[in-house]
């Protein structure tokens, strides 16, 4: 089972288990923040929300015909929510994935300042993203901890009235990219574990010494944000030891992956199945780079940005390697952790390409 939202971290051992973090006061934040999202009419949103829950379903077996992955695992429910349940949610699968890192021992007073400060910044954080995420396939969530497929009506329903697309089209083009994550985890066994393995060590600092480090460097990590036009991903491997950046990296492309796998998966299911799928991709692609500068400036400092370039970059790589070799050819990379594309390998798919289908 996954500790409880409001668990205390574990002080055994070496260091301090878990991010300090108030966690119930992170979850009390964000449902005040969050809002309720766009007005609908009782009748319109009973609708949209069994349409969503059967269009899971639906997407899952067409994933399962495009990619091969998952023949002979039973078909899961989604959950339906609203933007306060989903930012709930979010943040247990927070604690969950994080409850192994190992942070060095501080004192109690601190502590609790820190956790605080934490809670309310992180619940801040996943109440701006609550008004945007469409659905997510949390692998740590649900009441057993085996996985949990959310999708945010309020927001499926805002984003398509933005878009001005097919409501049925949008739906189904929406489970599909949350049904392809769900199959990554529950139809290749050793990714969940591997997950969670290298989120624990990059959040597992080595010493005290990390943070005068990083006011000595301070200099060097302005001139890195202004150099990178504010691109926050650059400022945290900036700060970065070897050993954390290699995790880093392998976090990076392996997300990366599985973002772009989801977005060529998409695509592929095509028109007879999502007839308006070109409209949706051209409109949503734009709406993903779209913005006030305000707006923009968020998604830059919480990282938003930066997954956007994800999903170009895993979708050409997904793309290349699936033309290649066919998506048999391509499922080579779920074989274990060294067969997954290194962050060099996805802006040069014909390398993993001669390294691994030689």
């Amino acid at each position: 089972m996954p500790p409880s939202i409001d668990a205390p971290a574990s002080t055994t051992g070496p260091g301090t288990r878990g991010l300090p973090v108030d966690w119930d006061l992170a979850r009390r934040t964000a449902a005040r923040l969050v809002g309720s999202g766009p007005e609908v009419g009782r009748e319109e949103a009973v609708e949209l929300v069994g349409r969503l829950r059967s269009d899971a379903a639906v997407a899952e077996r067409h994933v399962r015909d495009v990619t091969g992955l998952g023949q002979g695992l039973p078909l899961l429910p989604a959950d339906v929510v609203d933007r306060p349940d989903w930012s709930a949610a979010a943040l247990a699968g927070m604690a969950a994935l994080t409850a192994d890192a190992r942070l060095p021992e501080v004192g109690r007073a601190a502590r609790a300042v820190t956790c605080r400060t934490a809670g309310l910044q992180l619940g801040g954080v996943v109440a701006y993203l609550g008004g945007r995420v469409l659905g997510q396939y949390d692998p740590f969530g649900g009441p057993d901890g085996e996985g949990r497929l959310l999708l945010v009506a309020p927001n499926v329903y805002a984003a398509q009235q933005t878009l001005g697309v097919s409501s049925e089209d949008f739906g189904l083009w929406v489970c599909l990219h949350e049904a392809t994550h769900r199959l990554q985890f529950t139809a290749v066994p050793w990714l969940r574990d591997f997950f969670a393995e290298e989120v624990g060590k990059l959040l597992s600092v080595g010493g005290a010494d990390r943070v005068s480090l990083t006011f000595e460097r301070l200099p060097e990590l302005v001139r890195t944000l202004k150099e990178s036009k504010g691109d926050s991903l650059a400022v945290v491997e900036l700060l970065q030891g070897p050993e954390q950046r290699a995790v880093l990296d392998r976090l990076l492309a392996m997300t990366t992956l599985l973002e772009g796998h989801a977005d060529h998966v998409m695509d592929a299911v095509g028109p007879g199945i999502v007839p308006s799928v070109t409209t949706i991709r051209d409109r949503f692609t734009m709406r993903r780079r779209g913005g006030g500068l305000v707006d923009r400036l968020l998604r830059a400092l919480l990282g938003v940005e930066a997954k956007v370039k994800q999903y170009a970059v895993g979708s050409a790589f997904t793309d290349h390697v699936v033309l290649a070799v066919g998506m048999e050819g391509f499922n080579r990379v779920w074989a274990g952790p060294d067969t997954l594309p290194t962050r060099a390998e996805l802006a040069d798919p014909g390398s993993w390409l001669r390294r691994v289908n030689p």
